[in-house]
């Protein structure tokens, strides 16, 4: 019997999943999905062309391998019929190794009118929603009156619709007299409405499975399951900088409720992050540069959301963070992301503790205000190309300080350093 081994991100997401899991598929025979929807985008690059991916698995461009998007996973039929079309136009057949839990949720449109208006009504203090109605979908699943993927085979399916859409337009009309004025994707709400059925047929022709039993029997038979996370561990609904975090658990402990499998057969636990550090929307970033090395970081790393298109806050690594996310996840192996970025920099910082009320500490504080202090240690850049070189002993000995330095102070050993987009460009410090 095998163990299901897991990756994810250890910071505020953006961290580079994609890639990675698109460059392990090949070491495994099932990519699974365990949890966040649409508003995750995970980017990946090979022979010269760029490919982002929201709710499918990014082991979805391995033919020979199948995916399978989880029971925690939020589907909006929308917009996976959009991702199918463009899989389809680069020739692939995703009916054949794509399967769909029953017990995935659906995100409806009037979900997406609620986020819009939610976050239209907190002004300020809103959180950066992507309003692609994550949470609105997640609230309706724990206030036990989603829909889920399973019910649109049942006869009733359109009755059940209407129903849990006519309680969300009741609840808009009391928020917001105007709300019916709000586009998604630049449309409106029964203009999307129309497509949003129509995608339907697309969600049928792929095989709704009970993934639980699906996956379980996998591992059973010995097979290699790998389950792709999304997000980043700060943005985890429990353990996360809240409220300014997504709707799920995106921690290790996520893939047990999220695929329905037991904690005692999780492997080994991959676990991403930038060698700086970056965060898209509102919320506390401590290392966050506000100066012209912030916007050095922004520029040279393209740090833009491949869902959203928005700018993403940067900063320096912040090792209290990512210590703390390699303890709740229990990562076994680091892989450190766009090494590469940090090519021209003469000095780079790595903040290695807070102060907080004059005292020093390595610990995540109940609440990460602007009252913190940094400490940093600096180390010297490599200022060199990285590209062409395959082995970690070839690195620059000024990157291997650097690596080694995240290292220590984890306690995590690094297994990969990614130095460029492209999936050939990545290096093992140990063996997988």
């Amino acid at each position: 019997m095998s163990n299901i081994d897991v990756l994810l991100g250890l910071q505020w997401g953006d961290e580079g999943k994609g890639k990675i899991v698109d460059f392990l598929t090949p070491n495994y025979d099932i990519i699974a999905r365990f949890q966040g929807g649409p508003n995750a985008g995970h980017t990946l690059e090979f022979e010269g062309t760029k490919h982002v991916l929201n709710i499918i698995p990014s082991g979805i461009f391995h033919k020979e391998k199948q995916n399978i998007i989880g029971n925690g996973v939020l589907v909006d039929p929308f917009i996976f019929e959009r991702e199918i079309i463009g899989l389809r136009s680069k020739n692939l057949t995703p009916t054949k190794n794509l399967f769909i839990s029953k017990k995935a949720h659906l995100i409806l449109p009037s979900h997406r009118m609620l986020d819009a208006s939610n976050e239209k009504a907190k002004g300020k203090q809103k959180i950066g929603s992507t309003l692609k109605g994550i949470g609105p979908a997640y609230t309706d699943k724990v206030a036990r009156i989603g829909l889920r993927v399973g019910d649109i085979l049942k006869n009733n399916w359109i009755e059940l619709y209407n129903e849990l859409k006519n309680a969300h337009l009741r609840l808009l009309n009391s928020l917001d007299d105007n709300f019916d004025s709000f586009l998604i994707e630049n449309m409106s709400f029964y203009e999307y409405e129309e497509k949003w059925l129509n995608s339907l047929n697309t969600l049928k022709e792929f095989e709704l499975i009970d993934s639980e039993y699906f996956i379980n029997n996998a591992l059973k038979e010995g097979k290699k399951v790998l389950a792709e996370g999304a997000q980043g561990s700060m943005l985890d609904i429990d353990f996360g900088s809240y409220p300014f975090v997504t709707s799920s658990n995106t921690i290790t402990s996520g893939v047990c409720s999220g695929l329905g499998v037991a904690p005692s057969k999780i492997g080994r636990v991959f676990g991403l992050c930038k060698a700086y550090c970056t965060r898209v929307g509102s919320g506390p970033f401590p290392t966050e540069l506000f100066d012209q090395t912030g916007e050095k970081l922004r520029q040279i790393g393209r740090e833009y959301g491949s869902t959203t298109g928005r700018s993403r806050r940067c900063g320096w690594i912040d090792l209290p963070a990512l210590n703390y996310a390699c303890m709740l996840n229990g990562v076994t192996d680091l892989v450190v992301m766009k090494i590469d970025v940090l090519n021209d920099f003469s000095q780079i910082n790595i903040c290695t503790k807070y102060v907080i009320d004059e005292k020093q500490t390595s610990q995540i504080p109940y609440s990460l205000s602007d009252n913190i202090e940094l400490v940093y240690e600096q180390y010297k850049g490599w200022q060199g190309n990285l590209c062409g070189i395959s082995s970690y002993n070839d690195l620059p000995k000024e990157l291997k300080d650097y690596i080694e330095a995240i290292e220590k102070h984890t306690g995590v050993k690094v297994a990969i350093i990614s130095t460029s987009p492209d999936r050939e460009d990545t290096i093992f410090k140990v063996n997988i």
